[in-house]
């Protein structure tokens, strides 16, 4: 294991009105603190308004908010992606945030917390694998579903039953140190693509 203190962004991916998301984040953003194998970074895209229209000249505003945001993502080893299931698909605030990036998300691992009605969000999580493929990311296998999800939390932002998330949380936190420990060292040695 490296002695470099792995990052660890969790994207929280949903803006709508009324989301359940920062709920979820914030279970998963504790959980991945008590790991102890990341600093963590949350990213809450409802804080970070980026057009769905890609410009070569970004407008004085758009320019503002990446270089907020861009270099938390050029800085994370590892990227846990929370998102609920839009139409059998994932939010178009986190396919803009994708779309402007490029270079910060290749040779790094993703990994997936989906949440939404009967299927967990995990049609999300499972359209956003071909597209993080696409930018030389590695997608971890396991990830981390919560079906139903606001029955599944108390008040405080608990799951009510903590042992499954619990669990789950873990092998996805496992899978991540081990590739971004294995991508940084290899980002170290030589830069991707070169």
């Amino acid at each position: 294991m490296s002695s470099t203190r792995l990052r660890l962004a969790v994207i929280v991916g949903s803006v709508r009105e009324g989301r359940f998301g920062p709920t979820v984040a914030d279970w998963f953003a504790a959980e991945a603190r008590s790991h102890a194998g990341f600093d963590v970074d949350v990213i809450d895209l409802a804080d970070h308004e980026l057009p769905v229209v890609l410009t070569a000249d970004p407008s004085p505003q758009t320019a503002e908010v990446l270089a907020g945001l861009t270099p938390r993502l050029a800085r994370a080893d590892a990227f846990a992606i929370v998102t609920p299931e839009y139409n059998h698909s994932y939010p178009a605030a986190l396919k803009s945030l994708i779309d402007w990036h490029y270079t910060q998300w290749q040779a790094k691992p993703v990994g997936f917390v989906s949440y939404g009605g009967l299927s967990g969000g995990l049609r999300a999580a499972e359209a956003l694998r071909p597209v993080m493929s696409e930018l030389h990311a590695v997608t971890v296998r396991d990830a981390v579903s919560f079906h139903t999800a606001w029955e599944q939390f108390d008040e405080l932002g608990a799951p009510k039953d903590p042992a499954g998330p619990a669990g789950a949380a873990k092998v996805l936190l496992d899978q991540l140190e081990w590739w971004a420990d294995a991508l940084h060292r290899a980002r170290a040695r030589r830069p991707y693509g070169s």
